[in-house]
């Protein structure tokens, strides 16, 4: 697989198209003409669906048309075309922005569309490339295989023998982009006072963050370098597959990558007929998420059924790199402490979390939001992890945005867009199916197993309350761990041993003494709960090994 850059991408490595709204806002404002066709029809559109809002009120009829007006503004979108449906898209994981029943309709917009001319599009392709159709290609399929709101694809073969996909852009796609979006954002100045005030941020930001992965996502250089990004990050990694992208092939609106022959993941019926393991398909599909958001920080923001498929080897292969995010180690990080705060229902902690992801504000009071949070979440988990179902925590949550100072941010929005869409896909294949069931056993693998410094500082914080050793915390961290498949307690063990004794553990040794002592007494039942919990997995021998080696490492020191 061949990911270095050619000469012809290298003529296409012009600066990325970025999302500037002053550049266009520039060009915009002195060709007023170009914008009020437009404007003109938008504005019908919303006219009649706020006039229709309105007599619903004013007539009582609210909760008898709700469903109704739910799917009109659904309609609405679609009809406006790419942009608006783009809108929809974003907006379906906005709970701080857009009621439950809209959100609940606007989950559903598909992004597909009839696609444009046929000879458009080759007439495109060949502009593009400065080859006629034949020269670039041995074969290419007479119709579109697939058409989105953006481009549509053509399933090819090179001359050398390798069967390709090739994404076209619709004509004009940017020109259409940047007018809708400069519309967006002057209505926004105008929209802004008379929305709620607890939405707590400026609506022109807003705009901003769709804006600039919007133009992210219609740039197909950007797209080609996101594939080899996330390539090399799974890199060796025999569960997860990835096209190959053919530079020679590709520019900003046309993109040539490997063809992938798999199974799209909402397609049981070939699924079974293939013979693979639903279950084992769901576990794949989610642990590669879990590690594109905790390990590599960049991660796939669109992962619909159109984008992931099941191979006949066991694999995952994902395709369309066009809307992706990086999050920080120290996102990353607290991603992981807050889902550990959440089983163990510390909601002080979890609001703090907030706070620092980004959801609240620093000079946010929690105290008011933390009982707020206990009752959302804890009803939302139930009296076990096992109860655990994304969605309803994103429904919950919806509802709780409107009473409390929250906003999504955009890195956050693709988060929960994401693992909403995976979470849909994994019920589809089995409807018994709770992410908890794989995530839980995953992050708190990543936490007790990580050797970054940083990670253990969040894992002390974790065990640590009010500076008193959470015995229980432990105990369940262990034993969900144990119920992955890869994890390995002795190796664990040896870790923290090696840490209990290097001189970076020193305030944990101390603290871990106090709280055997702590209370005037020897908590020799909580030291023989967890005896019991991992005893099961020592062997003597390994055991007097780890031992062994971490008085070395206590001497060493």
């Amino acid at each position: 697989m061949n990911y270095s850059l050619s000469d012809a991408q290298k003529r296409n490595t012009e600066p990325i198209r970025h999302y500037n709204p002053q550049s266009i806002a520039d060009y915009y404002r002195f060709r007023p003409w170009l914008g009020i066709f437009r404007s003109l029809k938008i504005i019908l559109y919303f006219g009649i669906f706020i006039i229709q809002l309105t007599l619903d009120k004013w007539f009582h009829q609210e909760q008898k048309n709700k469903q109704k007006r739910a799917e009109k503004l659904r309609k609405i979108l679609t009809k406006l075309g790419p942009t608006f449906i783009k809108v929809g898209q974003a907006l379906s994981t906005r709970p701080d922005l857009i009621r439950k029943d809209f959100l609940e309709e606007l989950i559903k917009l598909q992004d597909q569309l009839p696609s444009f001319d046929n000879d458009t599009a080759l007439a495109i392709i060949e502009k593009e490339l400065d080859l006629e159709i034949t020269q670039a290609y041995k074969e290419f399929s007479t119709y579109p295989i697939a058409a989105a709101s953006l481009g549509q694809v053509y399933k090819a073969v090179l001359h050398t023998g390798e069967e390709v996909a090739v994404k076209v852009q619709r004509p004009n796609l940017l020109p259409v982009i940047s007018l809708d979006l400069y519309l967006m954002r002057l209505a926004s100045r105008w929209i802004a006072p008379f929305l709620p005030l607890n939405l707590g941020h400026d609506l022109g930001l807003i705009v901003d963050e769709f804006g600039t992965k919007l133009f992210e996502e219609i740039d197909y250089i950007n797209e080609g370098r996101n594939a080899e990004k996330f390539a090399t990050n799974f890199l060796g990694d025999e569960e997860v597959k990835v096209p190959c992208i053919y530079w020679h092939y590709t520019t900003h609106t046309v993109l040539t990558l490997e063809w992938i022959n798999g199974i799209k993941l909402n397609d049981l019926d070939a699924i079974k007929k293939a013979g693979l393991d639903a279950d084992e398909i769901i576990r794949v599909g989610v642990t590669s998420g879990l590690r594109q958001l905790l390990e590599h920080g960049f991660f796939h923001a669109d992962p619909h059924p159109g984008n992931l498929f099941a191979l006949t080897d066991g694999r995952m292969a994902y395709i369309d790199f066009g809307m992706m995010d990086q999050l920080t180690e120290d996102t990353k990080e607290t991603i992981a402490s807050s889902v550990v705060q959440l089983i163990n229902r510390d909601y002080e902690a979890l609001a703090k979390d907030f706070v620092n992801l980004g959801f609240l504000t620093p000079e946010t009071d929690i105290n008011p939001i933390i009982p707020a949070l206990e009752k959302v979440l804890g009803d939302a988990v139930g009296q076990s992890v096992g109860n655990f179902n994304f969605k309803t925590i994103t429904d919950e949550f919806s509802e709780l945005m409107f009473d409390y100072p929250f906003r999504v941010p955009a890195k956050f929005a693709l988060i929960i867009r994401s693992l909403v869409t995976q979470e849909g896909l994994a019920l589809t294949l089995n409807p018994n199916f709770r992410i908890v069931e794989v995530s839980f056993p995953y992050i708190s693998r990543r936490l007790l197993m990580e050797e970054s410094p940083a990670m253990r500082k969040r894992l002390i914080e974790v065990l640590f309350k009010d500076d008193k050793f959470q015995w229980e915390r432990l105990e369940n961290m262990i034993a969900i761990a144990q119920s992955d498949r890869q994890f390995d307690l002795l190796p664990t063990a040896s870790l923290g041993l090696q840490f209990l004794v290097s001189e970076e553990g020193d305030y944990l040794r101390r603290q871990l003494i106090t709280a055997l002592i702590e209370d005037d007494r020897i908590h020799t039942e909580e030291v023989q709960r967890l005896w019991t919990l991992i005893q099961p997995e020592f062997e003597p021998q390994k055991l007097f090994n780890v031992a062994l080696q971490a008085i070395r490492q206590f001497a060493v020191n």
